[in-house]
């Protein structure tokens, strides 16, 4: 039932731009159950730069930090690269690898001729 409701809250948000309906599936990242898990993160990567205000949001009140991390990567939030950059030294180590990760992703998205 779980699975449904994020179809819909993403159908909605994606739809109308509702805050609140793309806030519930940055929440789902924290849930219990796998498959909700991945079907949020699945969601906040298809909205691309739609779900950057919400996983700003939740990057600065360190919430679900390894996921949210991990999306930036893969939407390419360049802009947030500086944090992402901090968060590789968090003293969490889930946290910093996260990062590490999400800055490997960041870099595989420039063109070769801007690879660090």
């Amino acid at each position: 039932m779980r699975q449904v409701q994020l179809f819909l809250l993403n159908a909605i948000w994606r739809v109308s731009g509702l805050r609140g309906a793309g806030g519930a599936l940055v929440r789902a990242l924290a849930s219990d159950d796998e498959e909700t898990r991945m079907l949020a993160g699945m969601f906040l990567v298809q909205a691309g730069k739609q779900a950057e205000p919400l996983l700003r949001e939740a990057l600065e009140q360190r919430r679900n930090l390894p996921t949210v991390l991990t999306i930036l990567g893969d939407i390419n939030a360049r802009h947030l690269e500086g944090e992402i950059r901090r968060l590789s030294e968090d003293r969490d180590p889930k946290v910093a690898q996260a990062a590490v990760d999400a800055l490997r992703i960041l870099n595989s998205h420039r063109p070769l001729s801007q690879s660090r």
